[in-house]
């Protein structure tokens, strides 16, 4: 953004794996729209998906048979202000932005390999070839996988992604860390009732109780 409005040469590529910028996103979040509005200051008349500001925070905590709430006054964070939105819608409307602003973008690709120079640095990356049969053979689609070389990669897949994992093997950046902490959540999908009005955001937490473990298995009770 800051080389368009000062008029600097510079050339941005974005390789997305889903049909869509978004299609992968499906989350729903509240999020805290300062970042947002310090790149488009006008985000929302622009028609950023922003409709839900919260208007409501509450904090329940689970317990085997029931529930009760904790009051706002002891939450850690608060959420007036911020707005509940679908993340995929967000992330589209992003994907816009930054093309009207020049930003390349190419939906339906992969990045499947990590290119390095001969010093060890790091070149770009590969796509994957496109319109392959489930036996191997090329079908009438069929494409060969591009190189793209940046003078700076950057890599957004989280960070246990096939690449970062390419990258942790090339510069060792798993030495000296600590073992990696792994949580389970679970996702709940239920129907609304009446009585919670637009703009209400309710977390619930549960404790639960780990029982037994034995290396990586282990039996949980709530």
């Amino acid at each position: 953004i800051n080389a368009e409005r000062e008029g600097a040469e510079i050339r941005v590529c974005v390789i997305e794996k889903g049909a869509e910028i978004g299609s992968h996103t499906l989350s729903g979040a509240v999020i805290e729209t300062g970042p947002l509005l310090d790149l488009f200051p006008d985000a929302i008349e622009m028609g950023a998906p922003l409709k839900t500001p919260v208007k409501k925070d509450e904090f329940s905590i689970l317990t085997k048979t029931s529930s009760f709430d904790v009051p706002e006054l002891f939450l850690p964070m608060g959420n007036h202000g911020n707005y509940i939105v679908r993340l995929g819608h967000v992330v589209s409307w992003l994907g816009e932005q930054a093309e009207n602003l020049g930003v390349e973008i190419y939906p339906g690709y992969a990045a499947s390999e990590v290119l390095f120079h001969e010093d060890g640095s790091v070149k770009g990356v590969a796509t994957n070839d496109v319109g392959i049969a489930k036996d191997g053979s090329p079908k009438d689609t069929f494409e060969r996988g591009m190189e793209i070389h940046a003078k700076m990669t950057m890599f957004a897949e989280g960070c246990h992604g096939h690449l970062s994992k390419q990258l942790m093997t090339q510069f060792d950046l798993r030495k000296n860390c600590q073992p990696r902490i792994v949580s389970t959540a679970r996702r709940v999908t239920s129907s609304v009732p009446p009585r919670i009005s637009t703009g209400s955001f309710q977390r619930e937490v549960a404790v639960l109780y780990i029982t037994a473990c034995e290396r990586y298995s282990c039996s949980v009770k709530t």
